[in-house]
């Protein structure tokens, strides 16, 4: 008889796993919106290698990605040990470590989605609103974010279905510690390195598939609805 319940070890790699992606997002968030913004509004020396940078997470191995934040965030990196001697702030081998490379994996799809929402949008109304008299920050805040707001919808969910399953810089970068750094991926590899752990392997293999699964239904209603209510408003 198959256990459908989790253990306490896997629930815990399931909550961690919600945690660190929350907080990844949470955190990318607002650099996403301001990345995405310097990349379609802006015309600057580098924009084409800011550009190359954002995405680079997508198509290089996960396992050098991680590498790179360790010797840039760990406690002998060139700014995790300026982080952990002034602020005590430790990013290697800890759940925040895991929230960070689950963040720098989500933004690539987080700036794209926002990006595609700025291009779309009608610059005639911004250059309206400023004819008016409203300051830049104003017009993005009153014109630009409403507008795009089913971009950075579908940006957040794909970012946070991207972190929720990140495995390669996360296991790099903080290890696979049960309880500290041990997500839903890193659990499922360990499970499948043990005799016996298939079951447990494929329980957290099908709550994997259906938060992402979840994830990009969740997207696409988002992403439609608000479509919906601004082209009704």
């Amino acid at each position: 008889m198959v256990r459908v319940t989790l253990t306490p070890e896997e629930t815990t790699a399931m909550l961690l796993s919600l945690k660190v992606a929350v907080t990844a997002v949470a955190f990318s968030l607002p650099f996403g919106v301001l990345v995405a913004w310097l990349l379609a509004r802006c015309d600057f020396y580098g924009k084409t290698l800011l550009n190359g940078i954002v995405h680079l997470p997508l198509i290089m191995p996960p396992v050098v990605t991680g590498y790179l934040l360790l010797i840039t965030f760990g406690r002998r990196g060139a700014i995790g040990a300026l982080l952990d001697q002034w602020f005590g702030l430790v990013f290697s081998f800890r759940w925040t470590g895991a929230a960070l490379a689950a963040a720098v994996m989500g933004f690539p799809l987080l700036v794209r989605s926002i990006r595609l929402s700025l291009d779309a949008v009608d610059r005639k109304l911004e250059s309206a609103a400023s004819t008016l008299g409203a300051p830049p920050v104003w017009v993005f805040l009153t014109v630009t974010l409403p507008l795009i707001l089913p971009g950075i919808a579908a940006g957040t969910v794909l970012s946070f279905a991207k972190a929720m399953g990140e495995f390669g810089a996360t296991i790099t970068f903080v290890s696979n510690i049960p309880g500290e750094t041990q997500t839903l991926a890193s659990a499922i590899y360990t499970y499948t390195q043990v005799p016996g752990g298939d079951l447990q392997a494929m329980r957290l293999t099908l709550i994997s598939i259906a938060v992402s699964l979840a994830a990009l239904v969740a997207s696409e209603v988002l992403s439609r609805r608000l479509a919906a209510r601004m082209g009704s408003a």
